[in-house]
């Protein structure tokens, strides 16, 4: 075990680290508190042990920065913790983990297989060779689900881009006010589509389209992501702000494209 996770304090000075460093010099002991988990008084004697530590050091009031002894603190203890992460995934858990795959041809319990993923759907075949390879732990037709454990190496993903168009709500004349042909085009371009507000899933519609999701879209798109299917979003104009502060909480790229045609 690294030394930090020996303690909740050595992982509380870490993370109090990093959100010095992010935030510097103008740091409120408060922000940090609510983002760690912690007091605000705790903080004030954490950053007190920090800085007689010489990790942290003040030139003000509440004016703080990193060292570069605590630079080099914290990247030591990330190198450290990426490693375990590591050992964790590839000598724990993918030995004692069992994936669920479809099978694309007849499998047998026992057989080395490759891994892929394809439509947002992990895949798995004797044939085509991959990155990611695994062990069937039951016999499965071809098109059966089937359990696959060992795993090893990274499944290959296709970066996921996600767009996100902004509809007029009904007091703007909602549907009536979007540019069809353009909405049509970029549902050509996506795997798949969400939709938030009656006024979105109307402009769909209107296109011959359906939606694959319309409740829990936000949280739906990003799983798709992760899955590695590329996305288009339809949202009415005050959700916008929400899907976009969901997708940047958890770092995924988009494009905002607003549909109204005046």
């Amino acid at each position: 075990m690294i030394d930090i996770l020996q303690s909740k304090s050595g992982i509380t000075k870490f993370q109090i680290l990093i959100e010095v460093a992010a935030h510097q010099p103008n740091v409120r002991q408060k922000e940090i508190a609510e983002k760690v988990g912690v007091t605000p008084q705790a903080v004030s004697e954490y950053i007190k042990e920090l800085t007689s530590e010489g990790y942290i050091y003040s030139d003000g009031r509440v004016r703080y920065r990193i060292t570069k002894n605590g630079v080099e603190w914290v990247l030591e203890n990330a190198a450290d913790m990426k490693r375990y992460a590591k050992f964790v995934m590839s000598d724990i858990i993918s030995h004692v983990s069992t994936w669920t795959a479809i099978a694309d041809e007849n499998l047998d319990k026992g057989e080395d297989v490759y891994l892929h993923m394809r439509n947002g759907l992990l895949y798995v075949d004797t044939k085509e060779e991959a990155d990611a390879r695994g062990v069937t732990v039951s016999d499965a037709g071809k098109g059966e689900d089937v359990g696959v454990t060992n795993l090893t190496g990274m499944i290959d993903l296709e970066t996921a881009s996600i767009t996100v168009c902004k509809i007029p709500r009904s007091e703007r004349q909602g549907s009536r006010n979007v540019d069809l042909e353009r909405l049509k085009k970029l549902t050509e371009s996506k795997d798949y589509i969400a939709v938030i507000g009656v006024e979105s899933l109307v402009a769909l519609k209107k296109i011959g389209s359906q939606p694959d999701v319309m409740y829990g879209a936000k949280e739906s798109v990003v799983e798709a992501a992760f899955h590695g299917l590329s996305s288009l979003v339809l949202a009415i104009d005050e959700q916008v702000p929400t899907i976009m502060s969901k997708l940047e909480m958890e770092n995924l790229e988009y494009e905002l494209v607003d549909l109204s045609i005046h």
